[in-house]
């Protein structure tokens, strides 16, 4: 069969399941629009909640936070908005978009006719990552560009105060901000690996959500076990706030190299077992 096709006239493998074709279906998919509305909602939602409970400020004691700054500036509230999203929130999009993208198509039992259309494996795969990491992309970038416009016109434009001391300047705040939203994305790649291969192994895409989401709040309790001591270092969960070193006077870069070297080489493995699995599996849904 697979020689009688590559045979037909006018049959290109690469050409099957386009990108723009699969990034519509996606679009349209009520889940996609409801988690837009969720991510665009949350900095509204604290900029009401600032305005009910009143300033933050914890300049009165002895440690103060990134929330504490939060109505310094647009910056600061964006800062802000990723601070408490990036360790929950922000991973569920991630599950969703990644888990459900394979395991979905079985349980409407498409996928065998995606297959049969005929789109090769690799490629079927190939296409719905890229269209559900474009996505996961796009979901972290939503949040901090709303955050940053609502921010700006409840709170001006200007520096980001940093809880250290000091400031970033004006023109520092958006490339800053720009490289902390890249590395929130690289560290939720673990998230999409473990998500993506389970939608290869189960036609339950609530299974593969939750059991992405599920795995990466257990590697965030393993990451708070001090006693494993510098074996948290290779949890991806140990570097998940590493951004916090973009927005100091003097830009660091140790912990986000390595915690973009950790994500990255789990994310491979991940992927790896998915393609390896699928390409070996029984399609029967």
């Amino acid at each position: 069969m697979s020689t009688l096709l590559q045979s037909a006239p006018g049959y290109r493998a690469g050409h099957t399941l386009p990108l723009r074709v699969e990034a519509v279906r996606q679009l349209k998919r009520r889940r996609t629009l409801v988690m837009g509305a969720v991510l665009a909602a949350l900095p509204f939602v604290l900029i009401a909640a600032f305005a009910i409970g009143g300033t933050p400020d914890g300049r009165g004691n002895n440690r103060i936070t990134l929330m504490d700054t939060a109505t310094a500036s647009g910056a600061n509230f964006a800062a802000t908005c990723l601070f408490v999203s990036a360790g929950f929130l922000l991973v569920v999009p991630v599950a969703l978009f990644c888990g459900d993208t394979v395991a979905s198509e079985a349980s409407w039992s498409s996928l065998r006719y995606l297959l049969a259309a005929p789109v090769p494996r690799a490629r079927l795969l190939w296409s719905k990552l890229a269209v559900a990491l474009g996505f996961s992309a796009a979901a972290m970038l939503l949040l901090p560009v709303v955050a940053l416009a609502a921010g700006t016109v409840a709170y001006g434009w200007g520096p980001l105060e940093l809880p250290t001391g000091g400031s970033l300047a004006t023109g520092d705040t958006v490339p800053r901000l720009a490289l902390v939203v890249a590395f929130v994305f690289v560290s939720q790649l673990v998230t999409a690996g473990l998500a993506f291969w389970l939608s290869t192994r189960t036609d339950a895409p609530l299974g593969a959500v939750g059991g992405a989401v599920g795995l990466t709040i257990i590697g965030n309790v393993l990451d708070a076990v001090t006693a494993l001591g510098s074996w948290r270092d290779f949890l991806p969960a140990h570097w998940q706030f590493a951004w916090a070193d973009a927005l100091q006077p003097q830009l660091e870069w140790g912990g986000m190299l390595k915690g973009a070297a950790v994500s990255v080489t789990y994310a491979l493995v991940l992927f790896a077992l998915a393609f390896r699995g699928f390409a070996r599996k029984d399609i029967v849904s």
